[in-house]
């Protein structure tokens, strides 16, 4: 497995060393469960590509790609009813957009542009350091409910 298999057992392994503490803790239970957005069999990938560059016909196939890789069926969540590019602006720079950013502070608790970009979405490889200053502004101007997600942690 890769990180997130490692991720995985990590966790079971510490909830192991819990359980003789909360004796009503449940054994593994992971290894089968697919992670949210993840629901489909990686045969199925390229057809959700497809309909996703269909239902957003202003995305690119990269973008489209991206998105499916790094957010599963959850790509439809973040851009919503999106009929343009602009309706999920800014875009920070290698198809990174503030839509996205909120979802990653709404539902991945990220909290930073580090979090974002090294993290979560791996795009510190495609943004410069201005790119990335610019999502740390947006991210500390970010509408209350959406800072409020990421503070909550």
């Amino acid at each position: 497995g890769g990180k997130i298999t490692t991720y995985r057992r990590l966790a079971e392994s510490a909830l192991g060393e819990l359980s003789p503490f909360f004796k009503d803790l449940p054994g593994p239970w992971t290894a089968g469960v697919p992670l949210p957005g993840g629901d489909f069999a990686v045969a199925d990938k390229p057809g959700l590509i497809d309909k996703l560059l269909a239902d957003y016909p202003f995305l690119d196939r990269r973008w489209a790609a991206r998105l499916i890789r790094g957010y599963g069926r959850d790509a439809w969540a973040i851009l919503g009813p999106a009929q343009s590019a602009a309706d999920l602006a800014p875009d920070f720079g290698a198809t990174l957009t503030a839509a996205e950013l909120a979802w990653l502070m709404r539902h991945e608790f990220a909290c930073s542009a580090e979090d974002i970009v090294w993290r979560r979405t791996k795009l510190g490889l495609r943004l410069s350091e201005d790119d990335i200053s610019a999502l740390d502004a947006w991210m500390a101007n970010a509408p209350p409910d959406v800072r409020a997600a990421g503070e909550a942690r």
